[in-house]
């Protein structure tokens, strides 16, 4: 969508978290945001990459929940290239995680079908195959990419698997909804 051809990671700090349902002011937060849909994985165990097969992902993981990432570019009319995004923190904005949690070995990750609503209104839907062909695909490429670098996944963190659905500009009014059919939903809201 971006003209991104390739996977990339950025970094998430506390100060970026939302719970679901909370009000965010958007005028205060972000310049020029999207909102995509995604999975976050709780890890109970490191990821050490190189070599981190989805099934180690599995094993790692102690729970999932539904999230928002609302992603933001310091790029004008977000004219990136990879270079930019890497530089932009991968257009890291904020997310909204849900305090529901589900083990994960119930979750069908390249099937499980996701809904965003605004103000009521489906205005995207995607399932887990749209990222990598499965989110535990883009789990373990984060592990491998940051092990190349002599860097790994810890446990506790707190992971994004990437988008399931098409990334949303984002406006200072939006009620969104995001619901991942028998697994959880979340929900944020703009405020002034």
């Amino acid at each position: 969508m971006l003209g991104v051809h390739q996977p990339d990671f950025g970094f998430l700090t506390e100060n970026m978290m939302y719970r679901s349902g909370d009000n965010i002011k958007f005028s205060k937060e972000l310049i020029q945001a999207k909102s995509e849909g995604e999975i976050a994985f709780i890890l109970k165990a490191d990821l050490v990459g190189p070599g981190v097969t989805p099934a180690d992902v599995l094993a790692a993981t102690e729970s999932v929940a539904a999230c928002f990432e609302i992603v933001d570019s310091r790029i004008r009319d977000w004219k990136i290239k990879i270079q930019d995004t890497v530089a932009d923190n991968a257009s890291c904005g904020i997310f909204v995680l849900s305090d529901e949690r589900v083990t994960p070995e119930l979750v069908d990750f390249e099937n499980c079908k996701m809904v965003i609503k605004n103000k009521g209104e489906v205005i995207a839907q995607g399932q887990g195959s749209a990222a990598l062909g499965s989110l535990l695909n883009c789990v373990a490429w984060l592990a491998n990419a940051l092990g190349d670098h002599g860097v790994s996944l810890k446990a506790g963190d707190i992971i994004l698997s990437g988008s399931s659905a098409a990334m949303i500009p984002c406006k200072a009014d939006d009620q969104m909804t995001m619901e991942i059919t028998g697994f959880g939903s979340a929900s944020y809201q703009f405020v002034e």
